[in-house]
């Protein structure tokens, strides 16, 4: 179950185009698995920022004076994220967390892929270290439209196998997209299951990629989640279910992270005709 929680700020440093935060989050190390996010509300008690924002845990440690510690990534892409990276040590923040599902990890040792777009790669370093502990084979794909926007890439490069950057612009690894040599890093490695962060336009390309090359693919989508507990149902995408009926599901309680190959990636932002409870159009 997630706790609420005061957090008080320990650090915020730079990393490229990104900020990190570290803050007090005892009892909450012990229920984070790879995957689950967390919720902070923004602008204090008197903002008129009345809707939270949801961050992939990067890492957390139980151990220490604080009882325990959360980090978490910050790209500015608004009034409210800008505000987050301009917190300051001893700073207060309101964090609910862990939420949603996180990635399901293999039961036996097998070749995995990680595929992470900018700061999407904040969610995987735990995932890349536990599928490590579980003795898997883990090659990591990252990519950024420049090098500024790639994070962790050190920490990344210990954690994993293999690891391949991609850029746009060519500033740093392979000019291009991760989805250009996701298809020869699978067969190389001969990956079983394929886990992917990042824009929803890149999921939806991995997801492909994995089908064709007959790997099974786990997708954390990023969808906007403003209560991030399964009531303002902002963050809905139709999404295939075990008994082949498309049902509108809510991104931060039956997601963050889906089957790659369940998500109707192209119907994203819509509700298809054919999903289960759809208005019917009568016809006049």
């Amino acid at each position: 179950m997630p706790i609420q929680f005061r957090a008080e700020v320990l650090d915020v440093r730079k990393s490229g185009a990104y900020s990190v935060l570290s803050v007090t989050a005892a009892g909450m190390p012990e229920l984070a698995r790879p995957g689950h996010f967390v919720t902070v509300s923004i602008g204090g008690e008197e903002s008129s920022m009345l809707l939270r924002r949801a961050f992939a845990i990067y890492q957390v440690k139980s151990r220490g004076v604080y009882g325990g510690t959360l980090e978490i990534v910050v790209g500015v892409e608004g009034k409210g994220s800008k505000w987050l990276s301009e917190r300051r040590r001893h700073d207060i923040l309101d964090i609910v967390g862990p939420l949603g599902r996180p990635f399901i990890l293999p039961k036996e040792r097998v070749p995995c892929v990680l595929v992470a777009g900018g700061y999407g790669s904040a969610g995987m370093f735990m995932l890349a270290e536990q599928l490590r502990d579980r003795g898997c084979r883990v090659d990591v794909v990252m990519g950024a439209s420049v090098e500024s926007k790639l994070f962790g890439v050190l920490e990344m490069k210990r954690a994993s196998s293999k690891l391949i950057i991609t850029t746009e612009d060519g500033s740093a690894g392979e000019q291009g997209r991760v989805t250009d040599v996701l298809g020869s890093v699978i067969d190389k490695s001969e990956a079983a299951v394929v886990y992917a962060c990042g824009p929803m336009g890149m999921l939806s390309a991995v997801a492909g990629i994995a089908a064709e090359h007959r790997a099974y693919s786990q997708c954390s989508v990023e969808e906007a989640m403003a209560c991030g507990i399964g009531v303002c149902m902002t963050c809905v995408l139709p999404v295939i279910g075990p008994d082949g009926v498309t049902r509108m599901v809510r991104s931060c309680v039956e997601g963050p992270v889906f089957r790659g190959d369940r998500v109707r990636w192209s119907d994203v932002g819509t509700i298809p005709a054919d999903v289960f409870g759809a208005p019917v159009v009568e016809e006049s």
